[in-house]
């Protein structure tokens, strides 16, 4: 399935905004229930300082500047610190988180950012265990997996880049995580089991089981 809107191919921040849309939206339908913590203070940081400077003129217009020029020097000094708190809160505590949320009372946080001309999508990925540890990794992706060279955006290719990358996400989605020796759902072995969703040390179990039954079928064969 692809995006109905077409953007500019040669746009990092397009690339970058059209990928991070999609990000939530895809975690969102395997049932991930995101945190809006981050967001939330970053509107209430952003209503407050539009607040205090709407406040500011409204009573300097009404009242007039003698009146009111006590109260607009702490004002302006407050807009100041919230826009700094603010500023802040982007660059030092978000630092280009696109989701936070819990599934089955894991958690996970990614974040993502694009580097000067390079067409490589950057997501820092934190997420808990099952038994509440912290892991972290890094992974990357050029943009041209998932977005057409006329500039719209293949969902699958970008769900299955995520969820073969991400644990977390390619439990939650088996279907669309890509294995060394199939894709998707319909991965098969060479003697007809399917594979479809196992770990890499899975599959090397299964290759090594056929691998001696086939010797010793072999010698059983000799032997006779």
């Amino acid at each position: 399935m692809s995006s109905q809107n077409k953007i500019a191919v040669h746009s990092l921040s397009d690339l970058k905004n059209t990928t991070d849309d999609a990000l939530p939206n895809y975690l969102s339908s395997l049932k991930f229930k995101q945190s809006h913590y981050h967001t939330d203070v970053r509107l209430a940081l952003g209503y407050a300082a539009v607040v205090i400077g709407g406040a500011t003129f409204y009573f300097d217009w009404t009242l007039g500047w003698d009146a009111t020029k006590s109260w607009t020097l702490w004002a302006v000094i407050a807009y100041f610190i919230l826009n700094g708190v603010f500023t802040y809160w982007i660059w030092a505590v978000e630092k280009g988180v696109v989701f936070t949320g819990t599934k089955d009372g894991q958690q996970i946080e990614l974040a993502s950012k694009t580097e000067k001309h390079k067409p490589i999508y950057f997501l820092n990925v934190r997420y808990t265990t099952s038994d509440g540890k912290w892991v972290e990794k890094k992974i990357e992706g050029s943009f041209t997996r998932w977005f057409t060279s006329d500039g719209f955006f293949i969902a699958k290719p970008f769900q299955q880049w995520l969820a073969s990358e991400v644990p977390m996400i390619g439990e939650a989605d088996p279907s669309n995580v890509v294995e060394e020796i199939g894709r998707g759902s319909q991965a098969v072995s060479p003697s007809g089991v399917n594979v479809s969703g196992l770990t890499a040390g899975q599959l090397d179990q299964v290759l090594n089981s056929m691998s001696g039954g086939g010797k010793q079928g072999g010698k059983a064969r000799r032997r006779g």
